[in-house]
């Protein structure tokens, strides 16, 4: 019988607190409303909990330029007029603003990729979650398509042979970029092509150059794709990919707008079908660190990486939600799943995907599996940043595709984005409930717990009563866990204490 893998989850309860700004689809808050669920499901009991360390500015420039994470650090809201310059030439604006504690998302965001590649390379975790990280279109010295810091690269660059799985429905450029020319890192991306369809990059002859070559490849879908034609490219892909490859590590961003009814994703996938891709990469037993991604339809993104961590666990999972702090945002079917939906095209014939698959095939038959190396060595930086700066894989010459051309109306704004009279009540008890104390006396209230957590761990913040929005009682919050605080095995290069 397998030994049980050890698991660790890495949430700072600071990272549903940031804003993108009015309209914008990208809601870091979609990344509390997963923890919710996590929490209510139980899951937590079975993993090792951690608040990441942040990621500080040496830490990012181990890929991004030193200008770059400088700007990050001093651009804000009130003074962005004063950086005209920098704000065009690192593409801060439309899909990327610069909104409140930008440079804290970014830390937070990198901080818990970091420490769970660190863990990962200590064989202190067999798999570790950050659902926070993910951001895969964030290029070397400029902000894409919602993404700032690219925490996959600085993540991959802690290990050694990765394979870098993407299923998002967006093509993960900013990573493929950034090791183009190595074979260090395997990257595969499964994803929507053609139509100027953002990033306008990762079609099937795109395969790597140089030392890299025929280590990048990418999956071009079509609209409407269904559980079980994605299953029918992605199963033997990966399964041939694992087999000539051979990584030591697996690093997996789970991008959820490829499920069906995501704002700007036109698959048709059910977060079944999603997360059993996760399960057949995870069933081959690596080192794999799990990743979020895109996801802008927020009650499907918290479903879906709600369910995930369930497969990653193990876990049997009710179909009926249990009652947590977002309950009624899940309305009218209060159900897990994300089913796909009736009547969707699917674009994607059966001699599309034969041919894709061959092709890959082929691609790979230029691979010699290669001997496996020493996973517990901390790898030599491994890529020419000065050839990756000057490679750009998509035609200058074509303007460049927006992830996100404003045309979200208002009412996908409201339905979204909780009221000021939830947010009230749901930010202290998410807050509360997501570190609990271990030093609580036992004979306390459950009214008097969540208080003081709150308190534990926002001390300098202004205390509001936590009265629950109309029509909703107080949740109980979960039994008590220990919750540790930043990495326990941290290299000295990512600041042991």
């Amino acid at each position: 019988m397998a030994a049980k893998q050890k698991v660790s989850y890495f949430y700072d309860p600071d990272v549903g607190q940031f804003y993108y700004g009015q309209g914008h689809p990208m809601k870091p808050h979609r990344v509390r409303m997963a923890h919710s669920l996590i929490l209510h499901y139980g899951l937590y009991s079975d993993m090792q909990v951690y608040r990441p360390r942040k990621a500080e500015a040496e830490d990012m420039e181990k890929f991004h330029t030193s200008d770059y994470v400088e700007f990050l650090r001093n651009v804000n809201p009130d003074n962005m007029t004063e950086f005209n310059r920098e704000l065009r030439e690192y593409n801060m604006f439309e899909d990327c603003p610069v909104f409140d504690g930008l440079y804290k998302y970014c830390q937070i965001t990198a901080g818990g990729s970091l420490g769970g590649a660190v863990k990962l390379n200590y064989r202190s975790s067999d798999v570790v979650i950050n659902w926070a990280g993910g951001l895969h279109h964030a290029k070397r010295g400029e902000a894409s398509g919602f993404c700032y810091v690219n925490d996959i690269v600085l993540a991959a660059l802690e290990l050694l042979k990765v394979l870098y799985c993407d299923i998002d429905v967006h093509h993960g450029d900013g990573v493929e970029e950034a090791f183009l020319t190595t074979d260090r890192v395997m990257t595969v991306s499964f994803h929507k092509f053609g139509n100027n369809f953002f990033p306008g990059t990762g079609d099937i002859v795109n395969k790597g150059h140089g030392q890299g070559r025929f280590y990048a490849l990418n999956v071009p879908l079509r609209d409407g794709i269904t559980d079980a034609a994605y299953e029918s490219i992605f199963k033997p892909v990966m399964a041939r990919v694992m087999e000539v490859y051979q990584p030591e590590a697996v690093i997996m961003q789970c991008g959820s707008d490829s499920l069906a009814g995501d704002r700007l994703g036109p698959f048709n996938l059910s977060s079944q079908g999603h997360a059993a891709c996760l399960a057949f990469m995870k069933s081959f037993n690596l080192p794999m660190l799990v990743l979020g991604g895109g996801g802008y339809k927020i009650i499907n993104v918290a479903r879906c990486w709600a369910r995930e961590t369930g497969v990653i666990l193990g876990r049997d999972m009710s179909e009926q939600l249990p009652a947590n702090e977002y309950y009624e945002y899940y309305g009218p079917t209060y159900q897990l799943t994300v089913q796909p939906r009736a009547g969707f095209e699917d674009h994607n014939s059966r001699e599309y995907l034969e041919k894709l698959r061959q092709q890959i095939f082929e691609h790979l038959s230029h691979i010699a599996p290669a001997p496996s190396v020493g996973f517990h060595q901390r790898p030599p930086d491994g890529m020419d940043l000065d050839a990756v700066e000057e490679y750009h894989p998509r035609d200058p010459s074509k303007p460049a595709p927006k992830l996100w051309r404003n045309e979200l109306d208002a009412s996908d704004e409201e339905e979204d984005r909780p009221s000021r009279a939830d947010m009230s009540y749901m930010d202290q008890a998410a807050n509360a409930a997501a570190m609990p104390s271990k030093q609580e006396a036992n004979g306390n209230s459950q009214q008097q717990q969540l208080q003081q957590q709150q308190q534990q761990h926002h001390p300098q913040q202004e205390q509001q009563p936590l009265a629950p929005p109309p029509q909703q009682q107080p949740l109980a919050p979960p039994p008590q866990q220990q919750q540790q605080e930043g990495v326990a095995a941290m290299s000295v290069e990512h600041g042991v204490e």
